[in-house]
């Protein structure tokens, strides 16, 4: 099953891109991991909450417009659902099983998920209650989903 990472913002440091480059190689066996970045808004020096909204509608609509009508949507989002990695393999495995054509995992920009990439997801997922740099969530993310894929697989990888 095909699995995208879409990211808003692009990767600067080259440890988290090598680290990136190589939970891709390793996905190659589950059907790939393909990451798409997104450019970010830029953020005005103290934002109106109306500033605020429109920056998250913008990127918003540069998510929406990369995800595929036939495929799974998970949001990375402080009020999303905390599951282990077992969780997670179940889901991804229940969908595989019932045909989904494949999985985006969305992370957002510093401001946060427009209402309507939130109401478009299948499943929001929250890491955590502690804030992380969007970009090492990104690694965080592929190590994550690489694992739920050994765990489906049946690998010793998870322990």
């Amino acid at each position: 099953m095909k699995t995208r990472i879409i990211a808003v913002g692009k990767l600067k440091e080259s440890y988290l891109r090598e680290g990136l480059d190589e939970y891709s190689k390793r996905m190659k066996a589950f059907g790939g991991l393909e990451i798409v970045e997104l450019a970010d808004e830029k953020i005005p020096e103290n934002p109106s909450d109306k500033e605020i909204s429109a920056l998250k509608v913008r990127e918003g609509e540069k998510i929406l417009a990369t995800i595929h009508k036939d495929e799974k949507v998970i949001a990375l989002t402080l009020d999303g659902k905390l599951l282990t990695s077992e969780d997670l393999a179940a889901q991804l495995s229940n969908w595989l099983t019932y045909g989904a054509a494949g999985i985006s995992f969305i992370i957002g920009g510093s401001l946060g998920l427009s209402e309507a990439v939130q109401q478009r997801a299948d499943l929001k997922l929250c890491f955590g209650r502690m804030t992380l740099p969007h970009q090492l969530m990104r690694l965080v993310l592929a190590e994550q989903i690489y694992r739920a894929n050994m765990i489906n697989r049946g690998s010793t990888y998870h322990k």
